[in-house]
Formats: C-alpha cells, structure tokens, sequence
C-alpha cells in the first residue's frame, strides 16, 4: 500500500493535480486499500489544523497585502532610493534594499515579487536597465522574503515538528542578512560591468530624512513584529494580528491610501490564500501519519545512516536532494512532506533542529526563482514581459551567490544557533 500511496500521489501530479488534492487523494486510496476507517483521515485532517500559532499565517498575509494596498511598498522603495541612487545600478539595489524591508511585513517571496516587481520592473526598464537583469534582481531578491523574519515556510516547518517558531525567526536574521548583502554585492558588479544608470546627483540628507519620514511606519510596523517575537514581548500570532490593527490605522488614517474597496480586496485575498495553505497542511498532516505509521522516515534514516555516518556528508546530501525536489515543488509543499522526515535523519548526527529548519527553508525558497516551477521567477517574467530563458540565464550570478550563502548556513552553525542562544540568554 505504500508503493500504492507514492504511485497515486505521483500520478496525481503529473497529470497537474494541486498538490494538496494530490496528497489527499493518494491519502484516501491507502486507507481505503489498507481498510482503514474514514473517519481517521478526517481526524489527522482536523488535526493538523488545531494549531494555535497556525493563526498568525493569515495575520502576516493580511498584514503583508494591507501595507501593500496602503501605499508602503512605493515608499519603501523611495527611501531606499534616496540612499542608494546614486550609486551606478542605484535602482537594482534599491530593488534588494526594498525587499530586505519588506521581508520583514510580509513574510512570503512571491508577495515581495509582485508587490515591488511591479513598481521597480517598469521603472528600471524605463531608465535603461535591460529588462531581463530587472527580473532576475527582483526574483532573486524576493527570496530574502521567507528568510527574515516573519516566515510562513518557517511556520509551518516549526509548527509540524514542534520547535519554536520565535527561535526559527531569530535563527534566521544573519542568513537573511547576508542574502541581501550578497545580492547588492552582485547587482553592483553587474551594474558598473554594464554601466547601468545612476541618479543625476546624490540626495541631500534632507530629502533621505524626509523620505525616511514617509517610510517611517512602514519601518515600524518591520520593528513592531521583530521586536515583539524577539524581545518575547508577544507570541508570533499575537504579532501578527498586532500588525494588522497597524496596518489598517495607517492605511485608513496616516496615508490614506487605504480606501473600503481596497480593504475588502485585501480580505479576499488573504482568505483565498490562507484557505490555500490550510487544506495543504490537513492533507499533508493525513500523509505525514500515514509514513509515520509506516516507519517511512526511520526507514530512510537507517538508510542514510549505513551509507555514511558523517554529518558534513549528510548534510550535503540533503542539501542536494532539496534543492532538486525546490526546482521542481511549491516551498510549503516541501517542507511539509520532507521536513519531518529528514529532520530525524540529520539530529540523528547532531544537528541542531533549528539550524537544520533554517537550511530546509533557504534550500527550498531558493527553489522559487529556479525553473522549471520557480513562481518567484515567472512573476517576475510576466512584470517585465520578457523570456523565460534569457532571465534563467541573467539569474545565475544571483543563484551562485545565494548557494554560497546557503553553504555557510549549512556548515557554519554560529550564523544560526549561535544568535538563538545570543537571544535565549
């Protein structure tokens, strides 16, 4: 039955069943063909869902979508602007600087994409950017999104193993941060190599002061959520409901942008994608019990482990084999089939859980702007209008930076669990 359940779930795919109906439908065939009453497989269902911390998911997408709508994302990209357009290929880092920002509201790469995508994409291909450099930097630069913290993947990852979510942010700000270095790092290079367009002068410390000021709750709303989950001043649910009374105040009331209609778009939006993520963590929590039940994860572990008994081979091992299925799966897809699974695998030769989130996460979200399923990357291709092809091929640069980042991650443990334990002092 469990070649049986794999071949369904297979077949469910490649046909271009959802992933979450794929999981669910293999799910009813094994307890069907196993005899197994129904009934257990809505209760695994339900189970999976009865999560507390579960609730901050729709909080940060909400959050994420009503500064959006509310006019922070262009301000964002002013300020960082201001800083850093004077600088040959200012834009391109703007572009990174803006999603480092942003990754601290929103929590999701594709919501980065979209959101400065559309703004900076158009606006670097009218100041003479080539348009496939302007996909790639933004797609590449998105990836920053699920690192920093707030992070659905990271949610969720923690959230099916029972680690703390608040050690999984923090273990994840140094990471974060040097994606973003990296990318300005490389969109520099690329930039004076070709001699992309700067500002005419730099801005004054007036004009950077005065649209700091725009940006100024924008700012704060990042500080409220990284503070408060840091601090342990409020759970991460907690800080994600928080940021969506800021976020509605600011819009409706600071900038003003934020009109009913726009509101109610955010909310429909939210819902449709929380609905989303939510059938996919019930459906996979029915597989995840059904390869417990068959000692699917101890099975491969043992595997493994008479194969070599070496951490840094181990490690590198499953590094390959995430970034093979991230090029090929959806994050969250992922990490809810893989991460139990392997999580016994790698603490088996003394990996920290923690740090070990960290990498599953980065190894996968890297997957985002890589073909053939990257969403990060077609978004970005559909702003720009360009080829798929061509912005691959601009995007290597940037993929060989971000691997370079996520070696370190990897075999340094400092990056990750030495900051936890800098917090948990």
């Amino acid at each position: 039955m469990v070649a049986v359940l794999f071949i369904t779930f297979l077949i469910c795919l490649a046909i271009g069943v959802p992933v979450a109906f794929s999981l669910g439908i293999s799910s009813l065939v094994y307890f069907i063909g196993a005899g197994m009453p129904l009934t257990t497989m809505s209760q695994r269902f339900f189970a999976g869902l009865d999560s507390f911390t579960l609730l901050c998911i729709p909080g940060f997408v909400l959050a994420g979508s009503l500064m959006n709508q509310g006019g922070i994302t262009e301000r964002l990209i002013g300020f960082c602007n201001k800083i850093v357009g004077h600088i040959t290929g200012g834009l391109a880092l703007a572009n990174v600087g803006a999603s480092m920002l942003f990754a601290g509201i929103s929590g999701t790469a594709l919501a980065d994409t979209v959101s400065i995508g559309g703004v900076l994409i158009p606006a670097m291909k009218k100041q003479g950017y080539d348009s496939e450099f302007s996909c790639a930097v933004t797609a590449a630069s998105s990836c920053v999104g699920p690192i920093i913290p707030p992070s659905v993947p990271m949610i969720i990852a923690a959230t099916m193993t029972g680690l703390s979510v608040s050690k999984m942010f923090i273990a994840g700000i140094i990471p974060g941060i040097l994606l973003g270095v990296v990318m300005l790092i490389v969109a520099y290079i690329i930039s004076k190599k070709r001699n992309y367009p700067k500002a005419e002068r730099r801005a004054t410390l007036k004009e950077i002061i005065k649209s700091g000021k725009e940006s100024f709750f924008a700012i704060v709303m990042t500080l409220i959520i990284l503070v408060g989950i840091l601090g342990g001043i409020v759970t991460p649910t907690e800080a994600s409901i928080i940021a969506v009374l800021y976020g509605v105040l600011v819009g409706f009331f600071v900038y003003k942008e934020l009109t009913m209609k726009r509101f109610l778009k955010c909310l429909q939006d939210t819902v449709v994608s929380s609905a989303a993520i939510m059938a996919l963590v019930g459906f996979a929590n029915i597989f995840a019990y059904i390869l417990t039940k068959e000692q699917i994860p101890q099975m491969i572990a043992e595997f493994m482990l008479s194969v070599t008994r070496n951490k840094y081979i181990i490690l590198l091992l499953v590094n390959l084999l995430l970034v093979f299925v991230g090029m090929f799966m959806e994050t969250i897809s992922a990490i809810l089939i893989l991460f139990p699974v392997l999580l016994r695998l790698v603490t088996a030769v003394g990996v920290d859980p923690i740090q070990f989130g960290v990498i599953c996460v980065l190894n996968l979200v890297l997957g985002l702007c890589t073909p053939p399923v990257g969403v990060c990357l077609f978004a970005a291709t559909n702003i720009g209008e360009t080829k798929l092809t061509k912005v691959t091929k601009e995007l290597v640069p940037f993929l060989v930076g971000n691997f370079a980042v996520l070696g370190l991650v990897t075999y340094v443990p400092a990056l990750t669990i030495g900051i936890v334990n800098l917090f948990s002092k």
